[in-house]
Parts: C-alpha cells; sequence; structure tokens
C-alpha cells in the first residue's frame, strides 16, 4: 500500500512490554484517584472487597468490579463525572433505546485525546491535508459528525460538515468539490451510491470518491465488496459514546481495528462467566479507558462481540487489535429459544445473488408462538412476476436462514426500493413482543 504514515510513531511502534507498563502506570493512577476522590467508583470498590493496593500488575484489572450501562442510566445526569462542571466543555447524548439516556462530559484534554486517537486513525489510511473529507455522520448529540470532523481537520485534511439526509445534494457536493474521503453509516453509503447511480452520477468516473470511513452499525465483508464494486475503498471504524465516540480504525491492511493502548485498555471476557479470554477468542469486550478525566470508565462492558487479534500487524502498529465487530450481547434476539444475531441474518442473505442490501426483521408472538419474518428486497435484475421463479426464491433464502439459524423464518419479497432507507443508524430489528 506504499510507504505506511504514522501520526504518532513513539505511541503506535512502541515495544509491546512498554507499552503493558505504561498501561500499568495509567491505570494505577486511574484507580487511586477513582477509589479517593469518586463516590460511585470507591462504594463500588469496597462493595467487591478490592482496594487500590491490590493492582499489583496489568492482570490484576480482573479484580475490579464491572460497569454496566445501567449505571449511567442510574447516576444520571452527572453522578458519575469525576470534574466540576466549570471543567466540562462539551456533553454528548445517545439515544437510549429503554429508559435515560447516557450523558458523556469531556473536558478539553478528554477532546484532545478523542481528536488524537482519530488523526492516528485517519493517518493509518492515507487521509491527510490533500483530502477533502465529507462528514456525513448526524451532527448535535451523536458523536460522530463532530468526531470525524475534529480528526480530519487535525491532520489537515479539509471538511465538509454535511451531516445526514439531502442526499442528492451530498451527491453533487461530492461532485463540485473535488471530495475525495466519506465518513458515514455503511448504510447511508449504500443509499448515497444507490441516489448516485439513479442521478447517473458514475462515482468512479464522476467523483474524486475513493476512501469511506464507515461505522455506528454493525457491518459485513459482503457489504464491503459491495461498496468497492464503486471504486471507493471502505474502511471500519469503532467507537461508541460510552468511550468518547468513533475513535479507531482499520489500518491499509484491514486486518483488525488498531487500540490506542495507551488512551483504552481492552480485555475480552466469556458474557456468561465473565473470566477472561486468550486473543484468537471470541467474547464480550470490556473498555477500561485509561486517559478520561470528566468520565472515566473502568471495565465497562459494552455488549460487542469481538476478539483480540493474534500476532503483529503488517503496518507496524504495534498496537493491540480487535476484530470486526460480530454482533452485540444485547441485540441478540431470543426466538423459540434460540439466540439470534441479526449479523447472522445479515451474513446469510449478502451471500444470495438476487438479494439487494435492504431487509427489515420483524418479531412477533401468535398465541405461545414467536414468530421471525424477514422482509428483503431484491436486486432489479432478480424481480420477475412470474410467480413459480419468486416462490422458488423464496424457498431457497428460507432455506439458507434455516441452515443458518436453525430455526425457520417466514421470507416475504419486496421490489427494489420498496422497504424504507435509514440516513441515521439503521434499524432494521422491530420487535413487538411483550416480554
Amino acid at each position: 500500500m506504499g510507504m505506511t504514515m504514522y501520526w504518532n510513531p513513539k505511541i503506535e511502534c512502541m515495544p509491546k512490554e512498554e507499552l503493558k507498563a505504561l498501561q500499568y502506570r495509567e491505570l494505577k493512577q486511574l484507580v487511586n484517584n477513582l477509589y479517593s476522590f469518586n463516590k460511585f467508583y470507591h462504594d463500588r470498590m469496597v462493595e467487591h472487597k478490592v482496594h487500590p493496593d491490590d493492582i499489583t500488575c496489568l492482570k490484576d484489572i480482573a479484580k475490579l468490579p464491572f460497569m454496566y450501562k445501567q449505571d449511567l442510566r442510574d447516576n444520571y445526569p452527572t453522578k458519575m463525572f469525576t470534574v466540576p462542571n466549570n471543567e466540562i466543555v462539551r456533553y454528548h447524548v445517545s439515544s437510549g433505546t429503554t429508559g435515560k439516556p447516557t450523558l458523556v462530559g469531556y473536558t478539553q484534554n478528554d477532546l484532545d485525546y478523542w481528536t488524537e486517537a482519530l488523526a492516528r486513525s485517519f493517518t493509518s489510511i492515507g487521509i491527510g491535508p490533500d483530502d477533502t473529507m465529507q462528514v456525513s455522520y448526524g451532527y448535535g448529540l451523536f458523536t460522530g459528525g463532530l468526531g470525524a470532523h475534529y480528526g480530519a481537520e487535525k491532520v489537515g485534511a479539509t471538511v465538509l460538515p454535511a451531516s445526514t439526509g439531502n442526499t442528492e445534494r451530498q451527491v453533487e457536493l461530492i461532485q463540485d468539490l473535488g471530495v475525495t474521503a466519506i465518513a458515514c453509516t455503511p448504510s447511508y453509503m449504500i443509499h448515497l451510491l444507490d441516489t448516485a447511480k439513479k442521478m447517473g452520477v458514475d462515482i468512479q468516473r464522476d467523483t474524486k470518491l475513493r476512501k469511506a470511513v464507515l461505522g455506528a452499525e454493525p457491518w459485513s465483508e459482503s457489504m464491503r465488496e459491495h461498496i468497492e464494486s464503486y471504486g471507493v475503498r471502505a474502511y471500519d471504524i469503532y467507537g461508541t459514546s460510552e468511550q468518547a465516540g468513533p475513535m479507531f480504525t482499520e489500518c491499509e491492511e484491514r486486518n483488525g481495528i488498531h487500540i490506542c493502548g495507551d488512551i483504552m485498555y481492552v480485555e475480552i471476557i466469556d458474557p456468561e462467566s465473565g473470566e477472561p479470554l486468550e486473543e484468537g477468542e471470541k467474547g464480550e469486550m470490556v473498555v477500561t479507558m485509561l486517559k478520561k478525566e470528566a468520565m472515566p470508565m473502568i471495565r465497562y462492558r459494552i455488549k460487542d462481540i469481538t476478539m483480540l487479534m493474534e500476532g503483529e500487524c503488517a503496518c507496524g502498529r504495534t498496537s493491540p487489535r480487535i476484530a470486526r465487530i460480530s454482533g452485540r450481547t444485547d441485540d441478540m434476539l431470543i426466538v423459540r429459544g434460540i439466540n439470534v444475531f441479526p449479523s447472522q441474518i445479515e451474513y446469510t442473505l449478502l451471500q444470495i445473488p438476487e438479494v439487494g442490501d435492504q431487509y427489515m426483521i420483524y418479531v412477533s408472538r401468535e398465541g405461545a408462538l414467536d414468530e421471525m419474518t424477514i422482509q428483503v428486497e431484491l436486486r432489479p435484475e432478480a424481480f420477475t412476476d412470474k410467480l413459480e421463479d419468486m416462490l422458488a426464491l423464496r424457498g431457497r433464502i428460507e432455506a439458507a436462514l434455516k441452515k443458518y439459524l436453525n430455526i425457520y423464518v417466514k421470507v416475504e419479497l419486496k421490489a427494489p426500493g420498496e422497504l424504507p432507507r435509514f440516513t441515521g443508524k439503521a434499524k432494521r430489528v422491530v420487535d413487538t413482543r411483550v416480554i
């Protein structure tokens, strides 16, 4: 991929043992501070009979109690904060699917570390002063827009703060301003490519758009291939509002997402037992924000399913890497006693050439039985008014899903353009069961 560029080579290429020593020093300081000055953490440590003196090496992090999203809701709005209000320079609020939303506060240093993480990430995929980046994440309470915006400005790129929606205008701006990179959700990227096609704009021929930084919702390798068939190289970005926002990306090698180890410490645990897992074993990610002033996070269970990658990355960075997020422990649907992840459904559908990129999952309860129906939009060339062809295709899709999910799922075929499009995070699951 040409010459590898680093934003902060001292940290990014630091020998692993040195990085671990640095992480331990940061962890020790963090635990001491929180035990001494934060009521929530002090009480939680006392309750779990753990004292800062018990942390004598990095592995001892496993002695510390977990934190959960419910803790953030219980302490809403600002009981978790560890700095006075006059040191908070920004709030972000994540949309809570249930109950109270999650409020995160930032000091100036918090914003600086968030931006630093993104500067390293964007540099690792070759984004710099010669680029114009269109930020088509939502701006405002959602962290994606402003996060990507500050990161791109930090590396010297020209930023176009497009936000979401008004897609035809976005396509025109990509053409008019020579946009070379875009940051948005994968579902919006696909919508934008569809819109460009309808407008008669050939992305590869008529624009300079060559890189897409995609995240905020799960997406698959098949979606990446689809996007790249338009000549745009797609990179995964990862982050949640509780960490700060989107922070970490794949590098040019695209062999795992690089985590800035001096900013965040990652563990992978067995979601059932809470026991730590080794590199290469898939489980639930637990994060500790080593550098966060306003609202520190120790062993926060983020609910994302991934693994720590083994070995070194060919790019030369020694930072820990996580695999693509393959689902969430709380997105899991239990249908007739079987665990079903929407990401499994998407993966299965994308293996079928006639199926387009849009689908919806409906779960309902008929009497005592759970019913799952998947509406699938077909590609224009696959849609026909020949009933026997449609029935055969539907049967084939149902058989593929049954084989992969181990339960029968009803499939409804939809014409191209019939299903809803999402400009923000895609909401593809509608569960009407009353539990």
